[in-house]
């Protein structure tokens, strides 16, 4: 398959449904063949996943059949009175009989009976082959059609038709267990979640009621699948006419036909027409099956990534699982576009058949059109209803009757995700569409909350039978949406999970139910603390505004005079969106449903006590680009420099706002850490052709820019500082620039002309080896300083400002590495791309809106890539072509087989700037801290997928010291005394030490921090013996693993290390009376720790020594 065949593909709207254009073209593109890598993993895909039906068919079938045999034989009885017959059958047997909600009155007029079934048959993904190995809720669904004569022809009213389906129900049973109750265990639950409809579930005992401890839960399941045992009435039984959404079912009062205020069941009445549909469905399914090779496969897919979001058939479930689908590809495949025409062609294959479904889902917007599949429709305002509507007429079913405006718009979004996955690159869209699981709630949504539902029924619960959880969750959904408006781009509400129960008792009643509530927010709107509503002119809309709000509105006059209705959410905007938005979501619940503060409980308040991340730090960083511009301008302003300025470059985190603290600075405290910056001048022959003269240039350079900033600036202070050089062909100085107001800036010199040297020197073969690979790697630090990050530092400040939460979510993940104490080993710039991916390829969701989902969808990636065989390729540009990403692959490939056990490139990054894999990784981190990196990231995301909305969030930047062999603790107060960034206190008590003279600062700005100088030392040093862990700057802990591949060894001119003798004696050998002893030397561990100590001096407070 092309990699642009999917963008070409476009929907047509027509006669109220969209239509495949080019359903034939891309047929033959993707063809049966299956050419392209999606293809050849769906099909492994479908392999593996698909249920083996020959080592269960037999063993189901004659479970069916001994359960049709008793059924078959059961005693009918006439007719008696509901409450007569509900009390003997419930004596005589021990079964409460499941009659939905309200129960029926004793005195009720009605009359029950019992014969034998009209018919029985199996139905659903059973009998049509398209269950799937990892399916949770695997069974047999097996329909019992009740025989019209127990039935009146006004059973459609008033529940009378669910009383008698609950008793025939509840004497099925009876007799199933009378006859089977030793091999087979029966419990009532209801159909996909609707209370109207309960059914009996029927497993077979465990080896007679003796455990396999050999077979876990799922492979007795796969072994044993459960029995669903449904009655249903009788094909078109009920009167279609009478059965609209429009019309009334449960009617109230002396006449029930009688015309006055009757409130239309559409729920009520569609569930009651379904009844009647299982043998038509069955037969619409098995037609599409025998006109389309491909339909089960695609049936399964789309069960598969139906099941990887969250959705069944079962209203918690959203109700739309894989009978919806799989009704929905058969329509297709009938009509649904232009002039009925068909949507699908049945020579597509599985994987045309589910991406046209997708885009078939998102283009027909469902959440505000209604949708009419098949010939002679129905008059439209027959149709209308508050639940999303795409409308069978052949049938006359909404199949979409049990979904809810929440669902539907998750639904549709999750489609639009997959297929932005599907358009964007052919090598990511498998994994995403049907691999991760993407029902995750604190990776997806950005507010989280639980809302106890109310326990008074009152001015809530409607007449349509859907039940007051269901009610409930519609008055809070449309009470939130409205409240929050542009605010939210996505509301879902979660219901609480039913179970089944005991045949002898009543349906269970939790004593309180809570909904858990997931918000995806708009990052630009929901921080806007005032709203703005309707002007005060428009008389009705500002009335219905006051209605909702209450006493919160209020009028909002404008410089120009216009006065409108507003809201002022100022008082929360410290706390950020998050505040903002349990502010609004606090006052309208306890204003329009009577919720107070303890019903309402939220699962934002962890992060602050991670990190802080206020809305004040973007003031901060405008601050520090403000300062970097005023520095930019002095800097060209200068008219005595020997060149022009061709570009001045920041290349620091507080410049693309990812510092872990923000760069806050006055005239009283002034920044530490100067802000990096590179200059460079416009091209010029006057530099000379030697590499150390270069070096040389630059300081004359640097030092007349500083002179010549003094001069014009009587606000500026310049100093020259040396870099720790170790030739004198590398860069040696740098100037610090400190401001008045307390910016400061460190700046380099970059010339051209450098580079085009050192990479003569690397290709010059007379020169000896070791010239050649000191100038690659002089070239590669030039390259990274000078050329990547100038570009980085502009993608991610473009990106900043795009994506509102990635700032805070890197600043979040680089505190998750500081933790963890690996930050030491992984550049800035490289956790930087981490989370950038996050958010370029951030399937299968949207992009994140929030710093803790764009942090925990980072560490998912992280924890899911495998950097032994793949590279990570991160296209800020979107202009790698597909050639380019084939030989990125080839040059790690290269690279594993020249270094195969990744001692010099572990991880393989590459961007849209540099592709040669290398240039953020070149030194570090090791083959070791690469698997703790991800082992940690695959920890962190098991206890999300395993606690959800329970997890403590500080518990995944809890790291565990005992994995460290040396701790070496640092002195607070000797990191106090060089990083304080108050003058007083870094002051000498000695007079003249301190600055020279008024007017000028005392202090000069850190070359480099102490506890970052301090390892920088220990590893250049003891880089054999030790593997050092650091975290953030100002971290009090060094952390060391010994080297595990030094052993003892015999003595040699080259030792890597302080060795000290281990002498071993041979066994059987003597000389003079005295065994032979082998000199063997193994690592000095006390020493080499002693003189850390000493190396450390007064910055290490203690080294501990950690038992293994």
């Amino acid at each position: 398959m092309e990699a642009n065949t999917a963008k070409r593909r476009k929907l047509d709207h027509g006669n109220g449904g969209p239509t495949w254009e080019t359903a034939s073209s891309t047929a033959s593109t993707m063809g049966a063949s299956g050419a392209s890598a999606f293809v050849l993993e769906t099909e492994e895909l479908l392999n593996e996943v698909k249920f083996d039906y020959s080592k269960t068919s037999a063993a189901v079938e004659d479970t069916l059949r001994q359960l049709k045999d008793v059924i078959e034989a059961s005693e009918p009885h006439e007719s008696i009175p509901i409450g007569d017959v509900s009390a003997r059958f419930e004596k005589a047997n021990r079964i409460t009989i499941p009659y939905p909600e309200p129960k029926p009155a004793k005195d009720s007029p009605y009359k029950l009976s019992f014969e034998k079934p009209a018919q029985i048959n199996v139905v659903g993904s059973w009998i049509l082959k398209t269950n799937v190995k990892s399916q949770e809720d695997l069974a047999v669904d097996m329909i019992i059609v009740m025989p019209q004569s127990i039935l009146q022809e006004k059973d459609y009213l008033n529940m009378r038709y669910f009383y008698k389906r609950a008793y025939y129900l509840a004497y099925i049973t009876a007799a199933l267990r009378k006859a089977l109750g030793a091999t087979m265990e029966f419990a009532f639950d209801h159909l996909h979640g609707n209370m109207l409809l309960p059914i009996v579930v029927a497993h077979l005992k465990e080896n007679l009621g003796k455990k396999d401890s050999s077979n876990d839960e799922n492979t007795r399941r796969r072994t044993n699948p459960a029995i669903r045992i449904i009655p249903c009435a009788p094909e078109h039984y009920f009167p279609a006419s009478k059965l609209t959404a429009v019309s009334n079912g449960i009617r109230h009062g002396k006449s029930e036909e009688g015309e006055d205020a009757k409130a239309p069941t559409p729920f009520y009445n569609t569930t009651l027409k379904a009844e009647s549909q299982f043998s038509a469905y069955l037969k619409l399914l098995y037609k599409a099956a025998n006109s389309c090779a491909a339909f089960r496969d695609a049936c399964v897919l789309g069960r598969i990534w139906l099941q990887q979001r969250g959705f069944s058939s079962d209203i918690r479930g959203g109700g739309f699982g894989h009978f919806e689908w799989a009704v929905l590809v058969a329509l297709l495949l009938q009509g649904g576009g232009r002039k009925g025409e068909a949507v699908l062609s049945p020579s597509l294959h599985s994987t045309q058949l589910f991406k046209v479904t997708l885009q078939y889902i998102v283009t027909a917007n469902l959440q505000k059109k209604l949708l009419v599949i098949g010939k002679d429709p129905p008059n439209l305002e027959t149709l209308r209803q508050s639940m999303p509507i795409l409308y069978d007429t052949a049938r006359g079913i909404n199949i979409l009757y049990k979904m809810s405006p929440w669902s539907i718009a998750m639904l549709t979004e999750q489609a639009n995700w997959s297929l932005s996955a599907i358009n964007d690159s052919p090598l990511d869209q498998f994994e995403s569409l049907f691999i991760i699981k993407a029902d995750q709630p604190l990776q997806m949504y950005d507010v989280l909350l639980n809302v106890d539902v109310l326990t008074s029924k009152e001015g809530v619960e409607s007449v349509d039978r859907k039940g007051f959880v269901w009610d409930f969750s519609s008055k809070l959904y449309s009470t939130l949406k409205r409240a929050l408006g542009d605010r939210a781009q996505l509301i879902r509400i979660g219901m609480p999970e039913t179970a089944s129960w005991s045949i002898s008792a009543s349906a269970p009643k939790t004593k309180r139910k809570s909904l858990l509530v997931g918000i995806i927010i708009d990052p630009l709107k929901a921080s806007q603390g005032r709203e703005y509503g309707p002007p005060y002119e428009e008389k009705k809309d500002a009335a219905r505004f006051r209605d909702f709000w209450g006493d919160k509105a209020d009028l909002w006059q404008f410089p120009d005079g216009n006065i409108v209705e507003s809201l002022d959410w100022t008082e929360f905007s410290y706390l950020g969106f998050s505040g903002i938005c349990e502010g609004i979501i606090r006052y309208i619940l306890k204003s329009r449903l009577q919720l107070g503060d303890g019903d309402l409980e939220f699962f934002w308040r962890d992060v602050p006590k991670i990190m802080t991340l206020a809305p004040s730090d973007k003031l901060a960083f405008d601050a520090a680009k403000q300062a970097f511009e005023i520095f930019e301008k002095d800097v060209r302003e200068l008219e005595d420099l020997p060149l022009h300025v061709k570009q001045i470059a920041p290349i620091c985190s507080e410049l693309r706002r990812t510092t872990l603290t923000t760069p806050e600075f006055n005239f009283r405290k002034p920044l530490l850490q100067p802000m990096e910056v590179v200059i460079s001048f416009e091209v010029s022959g006057k530099w000379p052709e030697n590499l150390a003269a270069i070096q040389r240039a630059k300081i004359a350079f640097l030092l007349k820019i500083g002179s010549s900033l003094e001069e014009v600036k009587e606000e500026v202070k310049t100093h020259l500082g040396l870099e720790n050089a170790a030739r004198d062909d590398e860069n040696l100085s740098f100037l610090d620039v400190v401001y008045e107001n307390g910016a400061s800036f460190r700046l380099r010199v970059h010339s051209d002309l450098e580079e085009t040297l050192l990479e003569r020197r690397t290709k010059d073969q007379t020169v000896e080896r070791h010239v050649r690979t000191e100038a690659a790697d002089l070239l590669a630090s030039y390259r990274r300083v000078y050329t990547n990050l100038p570009l980085h530092n502009q993608a991610i400040s473009t990106f900043c400002t795009r994506f509102p939460a990635l700032s805070p979510s890197i600043r979040l993940t680089k505190h998750w590495f500081n933790s963890h104490l690996l930050s030491c080993h992984f550049g800035e710039e490289l956790i930087e791309l981490f989370v950038l991916q996050a958010f370029l390829k951030p399937y299968p969701w949207g992009t994140p809106c929030s710093a803790t989902t764009g942090f925990l969808r980072t560490l998912m990636s992280l924890s899911r890539w495998d950097w032994r065989d793949e590279p990570l390729v991160v296209d800020s540009s979107d202009s790698l072509s597909a050639s380019q990403r084939v030989e990125i692959g080839t040059r790690l490939q290269a690279w594993r087989k020249i270094d195969p056990n990744m001692n010099r490139t572990v991880l393989f990054v590459a961007t849209s700037h540099d592709v040669s894999g290398i240039a953020y990784t070149l030194h570090g981190p090791s083959k070791v801290v690469a698997t703790r990196m991800t082992s940690l990231a695959r920890s962190a995301c098991k206890a999300v997928k395993d606690k959800g909305v329970d997890l403590n969030m500080r518990t995944l930047f809890q790291s565990p010291l005992r994995d460290f062999d040396v701790l070496l603790h640092l002195c607070p107060r000797a990191l106090r005394s060089i990083t304080a960034r108050d003058e007083a206190a870094r002051r000498s008590q000695f007079k003249n030490l301190d600055g020279p003279a008024a007017g000028q600062p005392a202090l000069l700005p850190l070359a480099e921090p102490p506890a970052r100088a301090l390892l920088r030392r220990l590893d250049d040093t003891y880089a054999g013996p030790l593997l050092f862990f650091h975290g953030a700057a100002d971290d009090r802990v060094i952390a060391a693993l010994w080297n595990p591949l030094l052993h003892r060894r015999t003595f040699t001119v080259h030792m890597p290390c302080s060795l000290s003798s281990a002498s071993v004696k041979k066994d059987g050998a003597r000389r003079g009376g005295e065994c032979e002893v082998d000199e063997l030397f193994e690592v000095n561990r006390n020493a080499i720790l002693a003189e850390i100590a000493r190396v450390g001096g007064d910055l290490v407070e203690k080294v501990e020594v950690r038992e293994g």
